[in-house]
C-alpha cells in the first residue's frame, strides 16, 4: 500500500468511527503527517483524492476557512469516474441508458408509494417537478436549456423515492446522460418534434406518480428512456 493510501485509509476509519462530522474541519496537513507519521507531501495527494471524491472540500491561505473541510457530495465522485470511463470507450451509452431505466423505475415506484401516503416532502419534489415541466412547455426555450431542465426533472424524479444514495447515484450520472442526450439530439431529423413527444411523456410520467400509480409510473419512464434512446440510434 502507497503512503497516501494509508493515510486515505486512517481517514476513512476516523470517518467511521465519529471523529469528525459534516461541517468540521480536519487537522492542518502538518499535524496529519505528525500524527499519521508520514510526509506532508502524501497527506496532502490523500487530501487531492478525498476532495475529488467529493469527501472534502480545501482551502488555501490561514483563515477560518482554510485547510480541510468534511463535506458531504458524494455524487462528485461518481460524475467524474463515470463521464471519465464513457469517454475512454470503457462504458457503452447503453450501459448508461440499463442504469437509468433501472434507477428511475425503481425510484418512480417508491414515489407512487409516497406521494399516496401523503408524504408532505414528496409533494413539494413533486411540485418543484411540475414547475419545471412548465418551463419545458415555453416553444422558445432553446434546445440546451430544454435539455437542462430535461435532466434536472429526471433528478427530481428520483429524489422523489426518498433515497439518498439511489439519488447520489443519479447525480453522478447526470454528466454522461447529458453527453448522450446532447449527441443523439444532433442526430434527429426534428428536435421540434421530439421535444414535443418528450413534453408529453415527461407529463404522463409525473402525472402517474402524482396519481399514487408507481406500476404506471416506472411502464411510462422506461418507455420514455428506450424510446430516445432508440430514435437517435446511439
Amino acid at each position: 500500500m502507497r503512503t497516501h493510501e494509508r493515510v486515505l485509509a486512517r481517514i476513512e476509519a476516523d470517518l467511521a468511527a465519529g471523529r469528525w462530522a459534516l461541517g468540521e474541519r480536519l487537522p492542518a496537513e502538518r499535524a496529519l503527517a505528525e500524527e499519521l507519521g508520514v510526509s506532508r507531501p502524501s497527506v496532502r495527494e490523500a487530501l487531492r483524492v478525498l476532495e475529488a471524491m467529493g469527501i472534502v472540500r480545501t482551502a488555501v491561505g490561514s483563515g477560518p476557512d482554510a485547510g480541510a473541510t468534511v463535506v458531504d457530495r458524494p455524487a462528485a465522485g461518481l460524475g467524474a469516474a463515470v463521464r471519465l470511463h464513457v469517454a475512454s470507450g470503457t462504458l457503452a451509452v447503453r450501459d448508461v441508458v440499463e442504469t437509468r431505466v433501472l434507477l428511475e423505475t425503481w425510484a418512480v415506484r417508491a414515489a407512487g408509494e409516497r406521494v399516496g401516503a401523503g408524504d408532505d416532502e414528496a409533494a413539494a419534489t413533486l411540485a418543484e417537478a411540475g414547475e419545471l415541466l412548465d418551463r419545458m412547455d415555453d416553444p422558445t426555450v432553446p434546445a440546451a436549456d430544454f435539455r437542462e431542465l430535461d435532466a434536472t426533472f429526471h433528478v427530481l424524479l428520483v429524489r422523489l423515492a426518498g433515497n439518498a444514495l439511489v439519488e447520489a447515484v443519479m447525480t453522478g450520472l447526470r454528466g454522461a446522460i447529458e453527453s448522450y442526450v446532447a449527441a443523439g439530439s444532433a442526430a434527429l431529423p426534428s428536435w421540434e418534434r421530439t421535444a414535443a413527444r418528450l413534453r408529453a411523456e415527461h407529463r404522463a410520467v409525473l402525472g402517474a406518480v402524482a396519481g399514487g400509480d408507481g406500476e404506471r409510473a416506472a411502464r411510462a419512464v422506461r418507455a420514455h428512456i428506450e424510446g430516445f434512446y432508440a430514435e437517435t440510434g446511439l
